[in-house]
């Protein structure tokens, strides 16, 4: 039983070996293929990686030129819709100054007849409201001459019935003086 103690961790032990061995020859190898591969794959990572910020670049400085020159035609576009729009300005003033220019006697010609016929018509509204206040005054003065032509028609009615009450009375006294 002695040697079961023995032998029995001895074979473990070569067996043991003979898998290390095995293992150990091939695993500095194959950790060095590692290392080798990932180092690939990671300078492959970096080349590719450099490649998109290459052509990414390469893309942003053609956009940039586009939008460069699309600010550019856009700036062109604008001045020149300015420089057409000031012209029009400028041609509207002119016109405007011309047309003034050739108006402006005649404007205020009208005006001056305007404000002379203003003045005809105020004075034949005041000529009118005096001719009304006539009529009134007129009829006014009418029915008041009216009135006092009966008055005086009375009046004379009264004077020659008192004339004639007087007459009659003289000619009574002078009868009476008589008798």
């Amino acid at each position: 039983m002695n040697k079961a103690y023995i032998i029995w961790p001895l074979i473990g032990l070569l067996v043991f070996g003979v898998f290390f061995w095995n293992f150990d020859r091939g695993f500095k190898e194959r950790e060095h293929q590692k290392a080798v591969q990932e180092e690939q794959a990671k300078q492959e990572r970096i080349r590719l990686d450099q490649e998109r910020r290459k052509k990414a670049i390469e893309d942003a400085m053609k956009a940039q030129e586009e939008r460069r020159a699309l600010r550019m035609a856009n700036d062109k576009k604008v001045q020149d819709e300015n420089d057409a729009r000031n012209a029009l300005v400028e041609r509207r003033q002119r016109a405007y100054d011309e047309v003034n220019r050739h108006l402006a006697p005649q404007l205020d010609r009208q005006k001056a007849d305007a404000d002379s016929v203003k003045g005809e018509i105020s004075q034949l509204e005041l000529q009118k409201k005096q001719f009304e206040d006539e009529e009134a005054f007129l009829r006014t003065y009418t029915r008041q001459a009216e009135r006092n032509v009966t008055k005086y028609y009375d009046l004379l009615e009264k004077l020659k019935a008192a004339e004639d009450a007087r007459a009659a009375a003289e000619a009574a006294a002078k009868v009476a003086k008589k008798d």
